[in-house]
């Protein structure tokens, strides 16, 4: 059986590769141009070049987003921009526009093309087409039930992408035009101002039409089951944090599944691990059946800033047994807290003593970006990009 692909964004260079270090098998992200994240800082041609060349060192994939709704102006200089980023090394594209995706096709047989969500796929026929056209993979519409993922498995060969966690378009996939009405901002060509999560003012009140964001955690192991080729995680603005705890959870549970060691008690910690780390509530949405108002803020939300981040590990010094840290959040002496590293080691400690950057004995830690000292014995290594979090019971 071929493995399912854990595929996760990549906002830029840095959180590529913690990513891949927290155990994605493959990254999507944008360059400066033709990507629906403009407002991600997103990659230069050096950049992305280099971050290829980091993931192939790990045996993983790089895909670049070329998913605008082109417009005839957005063509000029598609196709030398299409050449430079093959040329950095990029395994495939996401492609929205179909001549573009037969372009591409057509003129690198070395690099895949992978149709976007932008296309709004929701049934087996529109996927038999891109099928017989050559084209590798098709990142299913988020708006489907389950039975009909399964009618288009059950028909396609081709390799089937879909959405498993993150972030949810009021819209369908992402066809927005309430953006562009509201700011001059055209959603589906890269401006989004995300207007689905304004609040708006009305006689009766505040009004909100936000999604909640959607998890199938529950699911991953049917889903496997299903024949599905890659999971996909959203959230390119996401954050360093965000992303290592998500992509090392659902990394533990595809592991957990496959060596047959993937059990409730599992799966509700891991959900419980989750839920820590986002500041909005979850929902399958359409994946049990068509989403409705529980699955919506309609009259208001509750969006909560995440302070389980307490550090980021900048080193570990083994004969003194002290943690160095760049403080994110307050925490206490005498408090529970975890260390995680990308290696997935997980260590829980109560904090014992704690020095500032002068070595002075501390009580409290409350100054964010500042250096702080935890003393523990750690019994495993501590790698790059290992973290500090408040302790998940």
């Amino acid at each position: 059986m071929k493995r399912v692909e854990l595929l996760s964004p990549a906002g830029d260079l840095e959180r590529l590769k913690v990513t891949l270090l927290y155990g994605a098998d493959a990254v999507y992200l944008g360059g400066k141009s033709f990507g629906l994240r403009a407002n991600a800082t997103n990659f230069t041609f050096e950049e992305l070049e280099e971050g290829c060349a980091f993931a192939h060192n790990l045996n993983k994939k790089v895909y670049l987003t070329l998913n605008i709704v082109f417009h005839n102006e957005d063509l000029d200089g598609v196709y030398d921009y299409i050449d430079k980023c093959v040329k950095c090394g990029i395994d495939a594209f996401i492609v929205s526009d179909i001549p573009i995706a037969t372009f591409i096709k057509n003129n690198y047989k070395d690099v895949e093309v992978h149709i976007s969500t932008q296309d709004s796929i929701m049934n087996y026929k529109a996927v038999q087409y891109l099928e017989n056209k050559g084209f590798e993979r098709v990142v299913l519409a988020r708006e489907l039930t389950r039975e009909k993922i399964k009618e288009i498995r059950s028909k396609t060969n081709i390799d089937i992408e879909m959405f498993i966690h993150g972030a949810m378009c009021t819209c369908v996939s992402g066809r927005c035009a309430l953006s562009n009405y509201v700011t001059n901002r055209d959603a589906n060509r890269g401006g989004c101002a995300q207007i689905c999560r304004f609040e708006f003012n009305t006689d009766n009140g505040k009004f909100t039409m936000a999604t909640k964001d959607l998890s199938l955690t529950d699911y991953i192991t049917e889903l496997i089951d299903m024949g599905i080729s890659s999971f996909k995680v959203e959230g390119r603005m996401r954050s360093n944090y965000y992303l290592a705890t998500v992509i090392g959870t659902y990394r533990k549970i595809i592991d957990d599944y496959y060596n047959n060691s993937l059990t409730k008690d599992k799966i509700d910690y891991y959900e419980k691990v989750l839920s820590r780390v986002a500041n909005r509530e979850v929902s399958t949405q359409f994946y049990l059946r068509d989403a409705d108002s529980s699955d919506q803020y309609y009259t208001g939300r509750s969006e909560k800033s995440n302070q389980d981040f307490l550090g980021q590990v900048i080193s570990y010094d083994k004969d003194k047994k002290l943690l160095m840290i760049k403080e994110r959040n307050y925490f206490e002496k005498d408090e529970v807290v975890q260390l995680f590293t990308p290696n997935g080691d997980l260590l829980t400690f109560t904090v014992d003593k704690v020095f500032d950057k002068d070595m002075n004995l501390v009580d409290i830690i409350r100054h964010p970006d500042e250096i702080y000292y935890v003393e523990v014995d750690v019994p495993f290594e501590v790698v790059e990009y290992s973290m500090l979090r408040k302790n998940v019971k």
